[in-house]
């Protein structure tokens, strides 16, 4: 299969699992506000908006992030496609943990399960995330020429530090889930940097 169809799959995908995440803000009834007023209603949501955007910029990272695995690709196989299969299976699971955080922020207990369960998926994520990426660099045989393998495949481990963060973040969310949440954005902020820098000459162009 060429590269570019497993991209364009991967890539809608992603716009989808992106695009449902504004499904969980709902405009209200007006028989819902019990007498309290639309602006007080909008400013008890904040947990719903927090949500949608903690997510929207995870995905958004995480499709910026799988554009630059794939730029170090220049052939796939069977194995490449199941993994990236199994990456998007999560990817495309991540509206409902965000439902969950938006739902039930605000509920004590609840909260804290509802970030586990956020932080868990994470995890996940983060592990299919890892797995892809040292399948392409176990050798060079996937690799475009000019990429150096052993220090593509040494990234690996910087890459994948939110594996032990996000794992933290699980027991985290029963002490505090306000705190789990921002360390989300932290993380959210960490992968913003480019952790797959490889060095090499970039290929000629025609």
């Amino acid at each position: 299969m060429e590269k570019a169809r497993v991209e364009a799959f991967s890539d809608g995908v992603l716009a989808i699992a992106i695009t449902l995440l504004i499904l969980e803000i709902r405009v209200p009834e007006p028989e819902a506000l019990n007498g309290a007023g639309l602006a007080h209603y909008l400013g008890q949501q904040w947990s719903s908006y927090a949500a949608y955007l903690l997510s929207f910029a995870v995905i958004g990272i995480m499709w910026v992030n799988h554009h630059a695995i794939f730029q170090a690709v220049a052939r796939v196989d069977r194995t490449l496609l199941l993994l990236n299969l199994h990456l998007l299976l999560w990817i495309a699971f991540l509206p409902f943990p965000t439902a969950l955080v938006a739902r039930y922020f605000r509920r004590g207990y609840d909260a804290g399960v509802a970030m586990a369960v956020y932080s868990g998926v994470m995890f996940v994520i983060g592990l299919s995330f890892q797995l892809l990426w040292r399948w392409i660099t176990r050798d060079d045989r996937l690799l475009h020429g000019h990429i150096d393998q052993p220090q593509a495949h040494a990234r690996a481990t910087r890459f994948g530090l939110g594996l032990g963060v996000y794992l933290a973040a699980v027991g985290l969310s029963f002490l505090s889930a306000f705190a789990t949440l921002i360390l989300h954005f932290l993380m959210a902020g960490y992968y913003v940097v480019d952790q797959l820098a490889v060095g090499g000459q970039a290929p000629d162009r025609a």
